[in-house]
Formats: C-alpha cells, structure tokens, sequence
C-alpha cells in the first residue's frame, strides 16, 4: 500500500512557474516509477512526466522543455517544476506510482491538486 500526497498547486498568471510536490509513504519508494498526470474539464487524463527508478525521464510533447520531472529517494518524493505555464496547463494534476518490480502493474493515485493559470 503506498500513500501519496500532493502539495503545491494553486494559481498563477501565465508565463509564471510552480512547483508540484508529492510525497510517496511507502518504505519502497525508490523501486517506484513515478508519474504525474493532469485532467482538465471535459478532458481525458493524460500523462505528463515520468521519472523511473534509474532516474530516466519521459514528457508529453505539450510540456516539453517547460516542465522537469525530478526525484528525491532519500525524501520519498518527486517534484514537477512547471515554468513558462499557459492557460492550457490548467487543469488538476494527479501524482501516479507504480512498483516496477510486480508482474501485474497496480496504480496508486493520490487526491490531486489544482493548477490554474490565468490571467
């Protein structure tokens, strides 16, 4: 069982930065590929970053070069840093994590946290 919970979201005018944090209460977490999605109303969710256990990262064409994916292990926690945000990056933003070493991949989410960019 892994907890997560996001912190870091909130409202900024575009052209400005956050940061998303999420912390992963599991002993485990640096076995753990970790994702951050987002779902905007009326929108599929859909996957943003991704950082595996090696430290490998992977963006969405509509983030590249704007958003960067981090890890922590000895803190449990990964980090999205967003600069250059536009209106369309509003949405709500899902830290995800799944155990790379399990034959059956089961998804953790945690409850999500508003970003919203406007003027």
């Amino acid at each position: 069982q892994v907890e997560l919970v996001e912190s870091g979201g909130g409202l900024v005018q575009p052209g400005g930065s956050l940061r998303l944090s999420c912390a992963a209460l599991t002993s485990d977490f640096s076995f753990y590929v970790m994702n951050w999605y987002r779902q905007a109303p009326g929108n599929l969710r859909e996957v943003v970053a991704t950082v595996t256990p090696g430290g490998g990262t992977n963006y969405a064409d509509t983030v590249k070069g704007r958003f960067t994916i981090s890890r922590d292990d000895a803190k449990d926690t990964v980090y999205l840093q967003m600069n250059r945000l536009k209106p369309d990056d509003t949405a709500v933003y899902y830290c995800n994590a799944y155990d790379i070493r399990a034959r059956v991949r089961y998804n953790y989410w945690g409850q999500g946290t508003q970003v919203t960019v406007s003027p």
